[in-house]
């Protein structure tokens, strides 16, 4: 037998999923080692759009007002035809909500993501092993046993479980010997972060051309820089140059005042649409972009992956703890269908740019409306259906306590507790205390009161009525008060069979 493990998780890639899963393991006291292959953070853009799920994920991580500090929204789009041209709102533009918060995306360059990330992780005392790499790993009954190699030279890392966060290319997928099935899209692309004048910043400008020939300048959110993106027509390497650079858009603008002086970051890229036929084998779990690569329309891969990461966290923390094994497996059957829906949205809203120049988004791409309604964890005992399910994402609301002062739901769920709500019903018939779980009494008798209907309107409830909500912010069940004993069997799949402190 092997030594038991002194860690337990290894993450393998420090790119957004990764550090993550750091960060929400970190704040759950769980053992981990985060390594990167790279000695420094992914310096370009990229990715840039951070969708309003993904914001209130970050809100819970304690992230969101310095990414909202660091960003910017989104700037109307400005199309050209000749010398004419019209402007248009690429993102639906929507007023938060009590229940919704965050209307629209967030511009926010992948660089400046990563880094916040970062300097969170720090906070709570972690940092990324740098130019460390993954060479290869075996997994038993009790661990992972992982090789490494660093500077220092190769050591072998004996690990309760391993997440493989390490991108498209992906070793762990490749060692675990899972297929990845998908496309090669026709067309190649390319991207550059640029300083350059003759364009305004309060627009994102595009100009379409037949045959793959269009370009668009994006003023990049928190920066001084624009983002380059245009499709590549020729055949050959294009030339990324300052001075290549300068040419294409010359060539596709008809505009000679357009003048790039420096380009701080460029690639030429082929676009895949690809999903892992697994995501778990035993030990050993795919987030990210290892487990799915979509094209860059619609702001889905950044965001997909760092909800992989925010799902997996919990799970790995509450197994670490006590809870049965099988809870693992969710992971899979919760993230799976949904990187499978979403990677056909990002197909289809590129296609619309090609073919039609159509560059609007939706309410479909900001991921408020995803769930786990097939999930084993999703139990509704009320006998009734109403506008709130269970598996959807828990809405927000504006309440008070019952010490008079203004509180929200999110302000409750934040951390990495479950938390149970009780509408119009004496917490003591809520069931026992227990480790994990936070349950309130929503009412006028209750620690918290619907002072404004919000709880009531947002989570559509009838006196007695009980919601779960989750640790990474969906509802895991809903039942009655007269219920409360039945979910004891569900309580205990998940880690929470705590027992009575009376």
């Amino acid at each position: 037998m092997t030594d038991l493990p002194a860690i337990d998780v290894l993450i393998s890639g420090a790119g957004a999923a990764g550090l993550t899963l750091a960060i929400d393991l970190a704040r759950r006291g769980v053992s981990f080692r985060l390594i990167d292959r790279s000695d420094r953070p992914f310096p370009g853009s990229r990715g840039k759009g951070v969708q309003p799920r993904s914001l209130e994920l970050f809100e819970d991580l304690g992230l969101l007002d310095r990414m909202v500090a660091a960003g910017g929204p989104y700037p109307l789009l400005r199309t050209y035809d000749g010398q004419a041209f019209h402007d248009t709102a690429m993102m639906e533009r929507r007023e938060a909500t009590p229940a919704e918060p965050y209307g629209e995306p967030l511009m926010l360059p992948q660089n400046i993501n990563e880094t916040l990330l970062r300097e969170r992780l720090a906070e709570l005392g972690h940092y990324v092993t740098s130019q460390c790499e993954l060479l290869g790993f075996a997994q038993d009954e009790e661990g992972v046993t992982a090789r490494l190699k660093s500077d220092a030279g190769e050591e072998m890392l004996r690990v309760r479980y391993l997440a493989g966060a390490d991108g498209g290319r992906s070793l762990v997928r490749h060692t675990l010997g899972i297929d990845f099935p998908g496309e090669t899209l026709p067309g190649r692309a390319l991207v550059a972060d640029m300083v350059l004048e003759g364009l305004s910043r309060d627009r994102w400008h595009r100009w379409n051309a037949a045959g793959g020939g269009h370009v668009s300048i994006c003023p990049l959110g928190g920066t001084d820089l624009f983002q380059l993106q245009a499709g590549i027509v020729r055949p050959g390497e294009p030339d990324l140059s300052v001075a290549g650079i300068n040419r294409l858009i010359a060539e596709r603008t008809g505009r000679s005042d357009i003048v790039v002086h420096k380009v701080l970051w460029s690639s030429a890229y082929v676009m895949n649409v690809r999903l892992a036929d697994r995501y778990q084998v035993g030990r050993v779990f795919l987030a990210g972009d290892a487990a799915h690569v979509h094209p860059p329309t619609g702001g889905q891969g950044l965001n997909t992956s760092v909800q992989d990461a925010y799902n997996l966290a919990w799970k790995l923390a509450a197994v670490l703890g006590g809870a049965p094994p099988a809870l693992l497996a969710t992971y899979e059957a919760e993230r799976r269908p949904i990187a499978a829906h979403v990677l056909g949205l990002s197909t289809n809203l590129l296609r619309a740019a090609r073919e039609r120049g159509e560059m609007r988004r939706g309410r479909d791409t900001q991921e408020l409306d995803l769930g786990y309604f097939e999930s084993p964890l999703t139990l509704d005992l009320r006998g009734r259906s109403g506008r709130i399910r269970a598996g959807q994402r828990a809405p927000d609301a504006v309440c008070r306590g019952a010490g008079g002062q203004p509180v929200r739901l999110f302000d409750l769920f934040r951390g990495f507790h479950w938390s149970l709500l009780g509408y119009e019903v004496d917490r003591r018939a809520l069931g026992h205390p227990r480790g994990g779980l936070v349950i309130h009494s929503v009412g006028e008798r209750g620690d918290i009161v619907d002072a404004y209907g919000h709880v009531r309107d947002g989570y559509d409830l009838s006196p007695g009525d009980c919601v779960l909500v989750r640790p990474d912010g969906y509802v895991g069940a809903i039942f009655t008060a007269g219920q409360a004993a039945e979910m004891e069997r569900y309580f205990a799949d998940v880690g929470l069979s705590g027992r009575s402190t009376s």
